[in-house]
């Protein structure tokens, strides 16, 4: 992707008021989802964007547009930039009717306009016509967040931008809402930017996850890549990865190139795993790693001595209708917790307290660098 050409390119470096360091970019048609904990930066991304706060160093770049570039001392204040954003709480204006809300996007419209393109919003977005003449008191909350985003649209942005658009919805209208915007997105050619704090949301709508913490954009890239790969262990936590392990990196014997031993342990009960050697890691350091939950398998316990097996028992079980949530210990490194996500024929007749062993994929295992503390 060429974001300068036509997509969206953000650029932030500063420390005041807040600290905020990173790149972002977006294709058109894409959407990107900043995630991270509270204070993590992720709505000072969107003001940058939207013009709403001017960093101390930033370049902001959309459809082949500059509209902030602090080096050139270029800047467009908001109302120049064609954007359209969605808020947590709608924003909506209590007097007004959902048709008079989207129409004061349409100002530039000659007034006859103004009804028909308001109108013709609202049912894009599925709202009746009924609807349409009712102020926001009288809608649910999932109605007037069709609003609020039909008045985004109705401006024609070149960048949509949705700050927590789906945390004051109930999980039904929640869902109504995911659909608009997977159809949203097919439809739509500008680039999406979302802020949210949900991961189960974030996985669902984006093609591009972008972890951030403290003001800084830890990793970007596509979900499953973040998963399989998070570049920390703090990215591997801010994801939701559970099984999140500490080792030891002995490196590669020169046996097998692309390969190397990664201790697991320091007791009598440490293993060693022969596990891919990416050329990122010096040897002879402690590490963190993780392994997908579709590298992990269940086996019986007499395989627990095999190359990639590991004895454990199971701990508890919750089934959750077509799935089952098992929590076991692993005989390894003083006992280390491991939380699985089964479906089919694994998890029948899985109790706790039972015995067995588990199967690791070791080309699947990734390292990181050992999170520094303090």
């Amino acid at each position: 992707m060429s974001g300068s050409d036509a997509g969206l390119v953000l650029e932030v470096q500063q420390q005041q008021p807040m600290p905020l360091h990173g790149r972002i970019e977006a294709a058109p048609g894409e959407l990107l989802a900043l995630v991270g904990p509270s204070g993590a930066g992720k709505t000072s991304m969107l003001r940058v964007a939207a013009g709403l706060m001017k960093p101390q160093q930033g370049l902001v770049q959309v459809a082949g547009q500059t509209w902030c570039d602090t080096a050139r001392g270029l800047w467009r204040p908001p109302q120049q930039r064609h954007v359209g954003l969605v808020f947590q709480h709608y924003a909506l204006m209590p007097h007004l009717s959902a048709l008079g809300n989207v129409a004061l996007s349409l100002l530039q419209r000659p007034e006859p306009e103004r009804g028909r393109e308001a109108a013709r919003w609202l049912a894009h977005v599925g709202l009746t016509d009924d609807l349409m003449h009712r102020r926001p008191a009288l809608l649910s909350g999932g109605q007037q967040q069709r609003v609020a985003v039909a008045r985004a649209l109705a401006r024609e942005p070149r960048l949509l931008l949705l700050d927590e658009p789906f945390s004051a919805v109930d999980m039904m209208n929640r869902q109504g809402l995911y659909r608009l915007i997977a159809d949203l997105r097919r439809e739509l050619a500008v680039p999406m930017v979302l802020v949210t704090h949900d991961l189960h949301e974030a996985r669902l709508l984006a093609d591009r996850l972008v972890v951030m913490d403290a003001g800084r954009v830890l990793q970007s890239g596509r979900p499953e890549f973040i998963h399989r790969s998070p570049r920390t262990a703090r990215v591997a936590e801010l994801v939701g990865i559970a099984n999140l392990w500490q080792g030891w990196w002995e490196g590669g014997d020169g046996s097998e190139p692309g390969w190397g031993w990664l201790r697991w342990g320091e007791d009598a009960a440490s293993v060693r795993l022969r596990v891919r050697d990416k050329g990122r890691m010096s040897p002879h350091r402690a590490v963190s790693f993780v392994i997908p939950g579709d590298a992990i398998s269940l086996a019986d316990v007499h395989r627990a001595d095999e190359s990639g097996h590991i004895a454990a028992h199971v701990d508890a079980v919750r089934h959750q209708g077509e799935i089952t949530l098992a929590t076991l210990t692993l005989a390894v490194a003083g006992g280390q917790p491991l939380a699985l996500t089964l479906s089919g024929r694994e998890r029948r007749g899985l109790e706790p307290g039972q015995a067995l062993a588990v199967a690791l994929d070791l080309a699947q295992v990734h390292l990181m660098p050992l999170r520094e503390t303090g």
